[in-house]
């Protein structure tokens, strides 16, 4: 049997390096079927390359065949700008691939791996797409556009979102849809006669009040009937639009207070296919990826994921049943033309990421592609818990445990680790209990985390979303902060599981937001970092990208008038002198949606105040680190940063940085 040393918390030698984290690693992007059932056993799907500077790849791989087949040449990046996030790449039809391009935002066909992609759209138009459909009846596609021509002329502040058609024959473009501020999920009937769609405008989100229309088209299939747009539904959240093979339409709605499945019938009935109390949708941050794929056979099947549950229900006879898989988390589902096989990403708490191969039938699972190969042992992997605990006026909130684990090490007794509480992005977003090495680095250290699920978070029901309507702020800081003395000062009596002395936080984007404001408006946390965090949130609402220039209208209140001083109020940029604590600050130098002066800022005002902080800028990254050096950097940057704050000595004896202000 191996020995295992005893050692303080903190100080564990692990095996899961940062260049472990991003190297040899991928994260899938998008999975799509061929639209022509003439080309069917191939299936295609996308994937961001940590190694290759944050590159989209798409690859694809036949039925019976091992080997995958990579199409994005080198000076290619299969990645759309629409609404910034982007989603929404590529599709297939008819053994060739559609993709747009990030340097120029063009959309390319590529008809085989080896041919060279051809533009399809004109240059030096301002245009964007995402989210497409090639219409074999009408040899036309339908997809999102967005314009930026009179942005980048500076005769707009905005840019145009419409649904267009496109011949990619002649390149001639029309609008079928405009006037709103956003559409999304367009998408035409099987026999070519109507279109659908969800449009919405500001201050919406489309996870707050949509709708969802239908159009007919003309015989040529470029033109919007005159008088023949109605909406199917609205007042609520309606997102993903697809049709039966019967030409009867398929959308998820919130109206229950929970994402649901619903069926439009011939008879004008909107039929909840599965009623739950329970999540079929997610937000929809990015284009492509769906909640559940349709049997275009007839069948009447519906793959569906359920709070990370696969199941198949029939339309027809209303019956469900689960698929078993051994995987807790599936997503961007694609299902086969005979509605056998399922090509889904999956994941675990013990599993990477990958793609893999279902039978609907049997449950048979064939992994295609991990996100990452390692013969890690599991004995490494913290494995979390689902927690609750009360928080203010009232409320609940949730989030993941991750007690600290190493096979090869074990904690002096009675003593305790320290606590990295992590606040997700968004602040709609949601952590899932799937296998994060990041996480796991810091597990396998000797440190716990609770990743938290705040007040305002998705999975847990429209009520629970909208709790942090005019909240953002205030119950995200006070469900992290409760959530940290939940476990190192229970109230119930049970023995405290973390050393409330070494509390830290961290969070990314929004979540670096409510880091910077937990670390300037509250005293739980000795230490923190930021990254790419919001300090100043009326920056944000003043100069961020369109999709969510009007997202802090309803997280806080509108941008004008007596509300410019709840912003200033909020934003920790302006309260420095409440900080008192050790901060470590980690900014890309191209960074749009969170300028580089705003962690400068707090990097100077914490300096200045005597306390430990770093400040790491990183050259060509935006919001967000894509390139796998960066990655390794920001990740042992902040372990070293809170072992050297709090006392403990890193097993990693090559890592060093500089720290202002450390008192050794």
């Amino acid at each position: 049997m191996a020995s295992v040393t005893t050692a303080p918390y903190g100080s564990w030698k692990s095996p899961i390096s940062s260049q472990m984290v991003s190297e040899s690693s991928v994260a899938f992007q998008e999975i799509r079927l061929d639209g022509d059932r003439v080309h069917t056993g191939t299936f295609y799907w996308s994937e961001l390359r940590y190694e290759e500077g944050g590159r989209y790849v798409i690859c694809s791989q036949k039925a019976g065949e091992d080997a995958c087949k990579e199409w994005t040449p080198k000076d290619f990046n299969a990645r759309t700008r629409v609404h910034e996030y982007g989603g929404g790449a590529f599709f297939v039809h008819g053994g060739h691939v559609y993709f747009s391009n990030f340097s120029d935002q063009r959309m390319y066909l590529q008809k085989t791996p080896d041919d060279a992609p051809e533009p399809i759209t004109p240059n030096d138009c301002g245009w964007r797409y995402a989210d497409g459909q090639y219409h074999a009846t009408k040899g036309l596609i339908y997809c999102i556009r967005e314009d930026h021509s009179l942005v980048e002329k500076k005769e707009a502040k905005e840019p145009k979102n419409t649904v267009v058609c496109i011949n990619p024959n002649t390149q001639e473009q029309n609008v079928l849809a405009e006037g709103c501020d956003f559409y999304s999920g367009a998408r035409v009937s099987p026999d070519g006669k109507k279109i659908a769609w969800i449009q919405w405008n500001h201050p919406n989100m489309p996870w707050d009040n949509t709708s969802l229309r239908v159009a007919d088209l003309n015989e040529k299939g470029d033109g919007v009937v005159e008088g023949s747009e109605k909406e199917i539904a609205g007042g609520c959240s309606l997102i993903q639009p697809s049709w039966t093979p019967y030409g009867e339409l398929l959308y998820i709605s919130d109206k229950t207070n929970w994402w649901n499945l619903y069926h439009l019938t011939t008879t004008g009935n909107h039929d909840n296919l599965l009623p739950r109390d329970a999540e079929t949708g997610s937000p929809h941050w990015v284009f492509g990826h769906p909640n559940y794929a349709v049997d275009q056979g007839g069948s009447g099947k519906i793959v569906t994921v359920t709070k990370g549950e696969l199941g198949v229900v029939n339309m027809l006879t209303r019956e469900y049943h689960k698929i078993d898989t051994c995987y807790t988390s599936h997503s961007k589902l694609a299902l086969s033309q005979d509605g056998h096989t399922l090509y889904c990403d999956a994941g675990s708490p013990t599993q990477f990421s990958c793609i893999v191969k279902i039978n609907t039938e049997n449950g048979e699972v064939t992994v295609i592609k991990k996100s990452k190969e390692s013969s890690l042992d599991t004995g490494y992997f913290s494995i979390p818990t689902e927690i609750s605990w009360d928080t203010s006026d009232g409320g609940k909130s949730y989030g993941y445990f991750y007690p600290p684990q190493n096979k090869d090490f074990n904690a002096p007794e009675g003593t305790l680790p320290p606590l990295l509480v992590k606040a997700h992005g968004g602040p709609t977003g949601q952590t899932m209990n799937v296998l994060n090495l990041k996480n796991q680095y810091f597990t396998s250290r000797g440190m716990a985390i609770l990743d938290v699920n705040y007040r305002g978070s998705t999975g847990y029901g429209t009520e629970y979303r909208n709790m942090l309507k005019g909240k953002w702020g205030i119950y995200d800081m006070d469900d992290c902060c409760s959530g940290a003395e939940s476990l190192a000062n229970p109230k119930d009596g049970s023995e405290p599981k973390v050393n409330k002395d070494m509390l830290c936080i961290d969070g990314g984007s929004a979540g670096g937001y409510t880091t910077l404001a937990c670390l300037t408006f509250r005293k739980v946390f000795k230490a923190g970092a930021s990254h790419y965090g919001i300090g100043d949130l009326g920056a944000l609402a003043r100069d961020t990208h369109k999709f969510e220039s009007r997202y802090l209208d309803l997280l806080i209140c509108p941008y004008e008038g007596d509300g410019i001083k709840v912003y200033e109020e909020r934003s920790p940029i302006n309260h420095v002198e409440k900080l008192n604590c050790a901060m470590a600050l980690f900014q890309g130098d191209e960074d749009k949606a969170i300028p580089p002066n705003q962690a400068e800022e707090m990097y100077e005002a914490v300096k200045k105040k005597g306390h430990p902080t770093m400040y790491i800028l990183f050259k060509g990254e935006q919001h967000g680190f894509r390139k796998a050096e960066n990655i390794q950097k920001a990740l042992d940057g902040e372990f070293y940063f809170f072992a050297k704050v709090f006392g403990y000595t890193p097993a990693d004896t090559h890592i060093s940085f500089e720290i202002e202000n450390l008192k050794e």
